[in-house]
């Protein structure tokens, strides 16, 4: 068996010639080997993995037990996800892979609100409430008031949009990371017939992105912090518009300054939210028991969906 060394050996750019020819005869190899691929797409799509995959082994002079230590990784990815937990998502977002995804698909558009990422913590199905409705159910947090409008491009109002909103509790806990199947601080509303649309939520706060399993280890191992700014997710989707998954941030978050774990903020999205006293009158007449809430704005804009 071949020892396997800790250390990277010399770099490329020092292996004589009759190494670099092995090496790149090899990459030549397997590039070719899906040159018969069918589909163009997925032919472009592998021989190209193969170019950097081979490049970066060759950059960074790959050595068998970092290879070794990088399987391992990505096995204990895939025994740690289930139907509630992506660890593969996690890993893309914590490598900002999902966010260039976005940027590469989301083109900016005649001022169309910005995307962002997904997340792992969407659940299809989730409650329908009407406008003015609660997405808490029970949920612990600040109340928030939370509306705006849902327009296209040219400033027309976007009736029927559906909106689909979650976050987390006070506590940084999505409702699928209990144990009791409960379903909290998730729901979709559908914009009125003036594109508006309102609903009550929690103020968000900053929380850890799961980091008990393989990609935590990675960004202690690292030095990074697994904390994502305080935010709120939005996924909106009309007739003839881009669907558009984005988040809203809270102005004066001081985790924004810190950095958030997956690369989410925009500037565009951070949105100010109002604390409004105890006592203060709500928009609905909603009483709440002399507790202090918030409020805030915030208008959509989508794109066209320009697919043929």
């Amino acid at each position: 068996m071949t020892e396997q060394r800790t250390t990277a050996p010399d770099s490329a750019s020092t292996q004589n010639d009759e190494q670099q020819t092995v090496e790149e005869e090899l990459v030549a190899r397997v590039a070719a080997s899906f040159a018969g691929t069918a589909d163009p797409r997925l032919r472009q799509l592998m021989q190209s993995l193969v170019k950097y995959l081979h490049g970066f082994i060759r950059e960074v002079r790959l050595t068998e037990a970092q290879w070794n230590t990088a399987i391992t990784f990505l096995t204990e990815c895939g025994h740690i996800t289930d139907d509630t937990r992506q660890e593969f998502v996690l890993l893309s977002d914590v490598l900002g892979a999902s966010m260039q995804t976005i940027a590469v698909n989301n083109q900016a558009y005649q001022g169309a609100t910005e995307a962002t990422v997904f997340g792992p913590f969407f659940v299809d199905d989730a409650p329908e409430i009407p406008c003015g409705g609660d997405i808490a159910g029970g949920a612990t947090g600040q109340p928030c008031w939370i509306e705006g409008t849902v327009t296209d491009t040219d400033g027309r109002p976007v009736a029927g949009a559906r909106i689909e909103v979650w976050e987390c509790d006070e506590d940084g806990y999505y409702d699928v990371q209990y144990d009791d199947h409960r379903i909290t601080g998730r729901a979709h509303l559908y914009s009125d017939d003036n594109g508006r649309y309102r609903f009550w939520g929690l103020t968000p706060v900053p929380y850890p992105i799961p980091h008990d399993g393989p990609v935590g280890r990675m960004l202690e191992a690292t030095g990074r912090s697994p904390v994502r700014a305080a935010h709120l997710h939005f996924m909106v989707s009309a007739p003839h518009q881009r669907t558009l998954v984005t988040h809203i941030f809270v102005a004066g978050d001081p985790q924004i300054d810190i950095g958030d774990s997956v690369f989410g903020v925009k500037d565009s999205l951070i949105t100010h939210f109002e604390q409004q006293p105890v006592g203060t009158p709500t928009p609905d007449g909603r009483e709440l028991n002399d507790r202090s809430w918030a409020r805030t704005n915030f208008d959509i804009v989508l794109a066209p969906d320009t697919r043929a």
